[in-house]
């Protein structure tokens, strides 16, 4: 269901829904906002694995309410055992669009096919540092970069009448101390660079919100009525519900609920008998829980009533053949290759017959953290059993872990080509989770941004012994490579790939497919250059700049810019323009593929604030286009930029406001001047 077709059906469903409300108990109504699945009941039926199955709430069998039955995401479905798509971060890469709406239709076809009909999975949290622990679980550091991905993924899986819920709302950027972390930021910052993504998904049309557990200016996010009900709801017109996130979102009845938290999740603790209490104290008005009920049954309604374009979900679909194609296509559209010294890539089939693969993670089913984004495909394509599925057995694949480096040198000395499988798991980031009552924990923020120390011994040892050889980086974000980039030829950023992840790492090593994916972030050649990151701290405060916006206004040269990505064919643009047409600048390009394999290049239009009277970036991102160029191939990129986006946030009016000046405009393949060819507009 997209954003047309739920306005034009909001005013009937609204009538319908308070209708149904009226004819409700009042406990009838709270119970309509809780939960219905604990920990404990997680332990004792599903042996302690989360979301196994769909997880309900709400509901009201006598009125003829469906429950929400919840899935969460988003490198695919939770429950049962369905398609693995690469991470977010991964599939942010590929900056594209179209793509990530097919991950959406396919994410909620399996969805419907285990009987859900609410998926967790939109997760827009701006990676301000790349050691946040969930990083790859969103799109990257740039907020419009973030909200076009996201909105995608929306309407991806409201396509097929599943309820979309973005989170965690908002300014969740840690992960070790995210229950207690309080975060500030001026208004500013808060309305011009954390908060642009919620509000592009929620104009995509998104169903539902889900509330951070961190505090924003002293107060849990649940528990916020100025980012729940005085910007959500009142400000943007949010029509849809908010709920808590799970277990330890809502800490007290009153000020969740008073505040607009709609639902809480995933079972009911302090809603339910205390909510229903606090009522009948006048602590909490009955109209409150008469809103939230409404726009709970609101939403249900016009998604579970609509018309399905399939009209059946078989039981098939959850990792049919189709979907797996799809995680395949991701995974070798969003790979980015670094560094490609002397053409090393891709290896020649011809004159390889043997391959040393050497690292930990060359043989390991790495698809990502095992918090709740853990998806539990059939099987996982490891970067060895890719290597021998692409290569067939006419290659000899020399495998080891790299643990001895004698032997791994001795590998690498009888080898044709080296590919090195470097960097994290779960172990090392990803949500922050505790078992046997603490005694192992995983995930949580990175302490470093370099690779492990045995990693970069294995590169010092072994490079030296072959010069055909790559690197294969696997990680959530950034990894910095400065200490032993230079030891070998060719790198790649991999991510976490999917479940057919092996096979796009050795489609790509070996020229089946030509990467085409852009860095979502930015690498720095120094940790320092970025914001200060303490993974323990309890208090934080943000300004505007992170990412590329910060090191361009410092100064700071990047190891690899933001967009950066290089092909095994080459690109020329040539002929920009920029005009102002209307309510839209119009930024194009001619685009050539000057080499002799066809390719994919990722077209950005960036605006600058050169001649700004307040403070601002130097330029922003605001439009991208991926095309497809066969050799020779010449296409004219024409990317618009509504001016609404060009404005800046008054705090001192609580109003967006436009400068009427001269614009620095820049088009091209990177956020880095050399990639970008220069114009200028006027308003």
């Amino acid at each position: 269901m997209n954003r047309n077709e739920i306005a034009n059906r909001l005013a009937e469903y609204d009538r319908r829904a308070g209708e149904l409300v009226a004819r409700m108990s009042l406990e009838e109504k709270v119970d309509l906002m809780g939960g219905r699945r604990s920990l404990l009941s997680i332990q004792l039926r599903d042996g302690g694995r989360y979301n196994k199955v769909p997880y309900p709430a709400g509901g009201n069998e006598r009125l003829g309410i469906p429950p929400l039955l919840f899935c969460d995401g988003p490198r695919g479905m939770v429950p049962n055992h369905g398609t693995c798509f690469p991470v977010s971060m991964q599939r942010g890469a590929s900056f594209d669009v179209e793509l990530e709406e097919r991950v959406g239709e396919a994410i909620a076809k399996e969805i419907r096919a285990v009987g859900g009909n609410y998926f967790g999975g939109v997760c827009i949290n701006l990676l301000r540092h790349p050691a946040g622990g969930r990083a790859q679980e969103t799109y990257g550091e740039d907020p419009f970069h973030v909200g076009q991905m996201g909105a995608a993924l929306v309407r991806g899986v409201q396509k097929h009448n599943v309820m979309a819920c973005v989170k965690h709302y908002a300014l969740n950027n840690q992960e070790t101390t995210r229950f207690k972390v309080d975060v500030t930021c001026d208004e500013r910052t808060l309305r011009e660079v954390y908060l642009p993504h919620f509000k592009e998904c929620l104009d995509a049309g998104a169903a539902s919100v889900m509330g951070a557990y961190n505090k924003f200016r002293g107060v849990h996010c649940c528990h916020s009525a100025y980012l729940l009900r005085t910007i959500l709801k009142e400000e943007w017109g949010f029509y849809g519900f908010v709920i808590s996130d799970f277990f330890w979102g809502v800490r007290d009845t009153v000020e969740a609920a008073n505040a607009g938290c709609d639902v809480e999740m995933a079972h009911t603790k302090y809603y339910g008998k205390r909510l229903v209490r606090a009522v009948r104290r006048g602590d909490v008005p009955e109209a409150v829980v008469d809103e939230a009920a409404r726009r709970i049954v609101r939403t249900i309604l016009m998604f579970t009533e609509a018309a399905d374009p399939l009209g059946d979900y078989p039981e098939s679909l959850p990792a049919c053949e189709e979907h797996i194609r799809l995680a395949l296509e991701v995974a070798e559209k969003s790979i980015v290759l670094l560094k490609n010294e002397a053409g090393t890539l891709p290896f020649d089939r011809d004159q390889v017959k043997r391959v040393a693969l050497l690292g930990r993670l060359g043989d390991f089913a790495n698809i990502g953290d095992h918090g709740s984004s853990r998806v539990f495909p059939p099987y996982v394509v490891t970067p060895l059993e890719g290597l021998r599925k692409v290569l067939g057995p006419s290659v000899e694949i020399l495998y080891s872990e790299g643990k001895d480096l004698e032997e791994a040198r001795r590998i690498a000395s009888r080898a044709d080509a080296i590919v090195f499988v470097v960097g994290y798991d779960h172990r090392d980031e990803g949500e922050y989770v505790e078992f046997l009552g603490g005694l192992i924990k995983v995930g949580g923020d990175r302490d470093d941004l370099r690779l492990h120390k045995g990693d970069v011994d294995l590169i010092r040892a072994v490079a030296p012994a072959n010069s055909n050889a790559a690197v294969v980086l696997i990680g959530g974000s950034a990894i910095v490579v400065e200490e032993w980039k230079d030891l070998v030829p060719a790198i790649l950023h991999a991510f976490y790939p999917g479940m057919e992840g092996g096979t796009a790492i050795a489609r790509v090593l070996f020229g089946e497919v030509n990467p085409g994916g852009k860095l979502p972030f930015t690498i720095p050649a120094d940790p320092a250059h970025l914001p200060e990151f303490d993974k323990y701290a309890t208090r934080v405060e943000y300004d505007l700049y992170h990412g590329y916006t910060k090191l361009e206004r410092e100064g700071h040269v990047p190891a690899f810019p933001f967009g950066f990505g290089l092909s095994y064919t080459t690109f020329r643009q040539a002929n920009a323009s920029f005009e102002v047409d209307g309510d839209q600048v119009m930024a194009s390009v001619d685009v050539t593929n000057t080499g002799k394999r066809v390719g994919d290049q990722v077209v950005q239009f960036y605006v600058g604030f050169e001649n700004s009277a307040v403070d601002r970036p130097k330029k922003l991102l605001r439009g991208f286009q991926r095309v497809t160029l066969q050799p020779g191939e010449t296409k004219r990129v024409v990317i618009s930029c509504p001016i609404e986006r060009l404005r800046w946030y008054n705090p001192e009016t609580s109003s967006w406001e436009l400068e009427r000046m001269e614009y620095q405009a820049y088009i091209g393949f990177s956020s880095d001047e050399k990639d970008l060819l220069r114009g200028a507009f006027s308003l």
